[in-house]
């Protein structure tokens, strides 16, 4: 990831889109973050067009929900940076394996 806000977005959207239903408590518990940060993440992400949220209500009992939905740019954004990671993980293991390689032959 370019940087730790970029991550904590990328971990958000991942969350909200296993669990569009889950509380800010829930998702901060979950992702590790304060109910501070997770409010400015998802603020962030909903200026960029990533997530909408939604308000439904209770009928029975008044108490109002937040949903949270990616948007169409929400997933592409998801899965830009899904490859982006991946391919990060594979270049590190490319050289890890080249590391370990190299070290088995100064071995011999």
């Amino acid at each position: 990831m370019k940087n730790n806000l970029e991550q904590d977005q990328f971990e958000l959207l991942r969350k909200i889109y296993k669990s569009p239903d889950s509380s800010q408590r829930d998702l901060a518990f979950d992702l590790g973050f304060s109910l501070g940060k997770l409010n400015y993440c998802l603020k962030e992400l909903k200026i960029k067009g990533l997530v909408k949220i939604k308000n439904f209500q209770s009928q029975k009992n008044k108490i109002s929900h937040l949903r949270y939905m990616l948007t169409t740019k929400g997933v592409s954004f998801r899965t830009r940076l899904t490859i982006d990671f991946m391919k990060r993980k594979m270049q590190e293991y490319d050289q890890l394996k080249k590391e370990l390689e190299d070290n088995s032959v100064d071995n011999n």
